[in-house]
């Protein structure tokens, strides 16, 4: 997939490319962005451009080959879902004594490493800044310039700072790629040692005639309510899963019904049962989270006069009826609720439990 393949944010990655050329890649760079723009994406290819044994030029810049040994490799960390489940299949077959000390990493070349949240708790942990500690100083031993990319901007306080001391002394021989949908999460200790280059969000038309193209079993309706939901993200709009999210969706309007009307504690507790412990659960109560998040959003829009940016607009009529029976307050607790269940699942916190919880509060603001 040279660079001509990588879709959207031209200036960007042309910026990138150029510095790659003046032998000016920094050795801290954010990438910034909504999820699904291309941030993991492009920080492999980066990688590949940095490292490629048979480089290339396209549009007069830096390409790689894609064919050589480190690009075959470095690329296969691309399907970063199917690395990540690997690792922890092989975590979870060690002992339990060594468990505890085995954090999550990913490297399918020994100078790339990826870095992604540790589960359960989804963040960036001591133990994955130790080892890039332990690595990044070591001169790499088949690529011309190491690299490690971490997926999210998640830290937890102690790794955070750990990962603050490598960036004060960077080697010569390295970079570090952050990935983060909000920079303002790193420290600004962190920000203000790295460079940053901002991917930003793609047309709405212009996603809506790419999945006519490339997913041209999706219905015209279908096509433009999954291009309002990408926000902008050219990678989100092509793997959006439209019946999950529906499914999600649902959910997320008996718990935001529940508590703005008489609620129904019986469908909010059949629907709230299913979101068990497990891997699965904890990926339903994501989906179920950024459902309501997005219907959230579209409540601050309509309420906010501005209709025509709604993001789920087969729902539009309905949430114009519910809106009136919110206020901006309301919308914002809401929005704290929310956050409040996403950190409760990070402690592990019952979901069921939790989220009925969420909804009785909602339901005493309103009232």
């Amino acid at each position: 997939m040279p660079f001509r393949d990588f879709l959207g944010n031209e200036p960007a990655v042309r910026h990138l490319r150029e510095s790659i050329a003046a032998g000016r890649l920094p050795h801290a760079l954010i990438l910034a962005g909504p999820r699904g723009a291309g941030k993991y994406t492009l920080a492999v290819m980066l990688a590949q451009t940095v490292n490629c044994l048979d480089p290339r030029e396209t549009d007069g810049l830096p390409d790689f080959c894609g064919e050589c040994s480190n690009c075959v490799r470095i690329g296969e960390s691309l399907d970063l879902d199917a690395r990540v489940a690997e690792a922890i299949a092989a975590r979870e077959d060690l002992r339990d004594v060594d468990k505890r000390d085995t954090r999550i990493l990913i490297q399918t070349h020994p100078d790339v490493l990826v870095i992604p949240p540790d589960p359960p708790q989804l963040l960036i942990k001591i133990g994955q800044v130790r080892v890039l500690t332990r690595e990044i100083y070591r001169v790499p031993s088949e690529a011309r310039r190491a690299v490690s990319i971490f997926t999210t901007a998640a830290f937890m306080k102690e790794a955070a700072n750990s990962l603050l001391k490598v960036l004060e002394e960077p080697p010569a021989h390295a970079s570090i790629f952050l990935l983060a949908e909000n920079p303002g999460e790193l420290l600004p200790t962190i920000r203000s040692r790295a460079a940053i280059v901002r991917l930003g969000a793609i047309p709405t038309e212009t996603i809506e005639r790419l999945l006519a193209e490339r997913r041209p079993q999706t219905k015209p309706a279908e096509r433009a309510l999954i291009a309002r939901l990408a926000e902008g993200a050219i990678g989100r709009a092509l793997g959006f899963d439209l019946a999950a999210y529906l499914t999600s969706r649902a959910d997320a309007l008996i718990l935001l019904r529940s508590s703005v009307a008489e609620p129904d504690y019986s469908s909010l507790f059949r629907a709230t049962e299913t979101y068990r412990a497990g891997a699965e659960g904890q990926e339903k109560t994501e989906g179920l989270l950024r459902a309501a998040a997005s219907l959230l959003e579209d409540l601050l829009l309509l309420k906010s006069g501005t209709p025509q940016l709604v993001r789920n607009i087969d729902l539009q009529k309905e949430l114009s009826s519910l809106v009136s029976s919110v206020s901006f307050d309301w919308i914002e607790s809401a929005a704290r609720g929310l956050r409040q269940v996403e950190s409760g699942m990070r402690r592990n916190l019952l979901r069921s439990l939790s989220l009925d919880s969420f909804a009785a509060q909602l339901q005493q603001t309103q009232g």
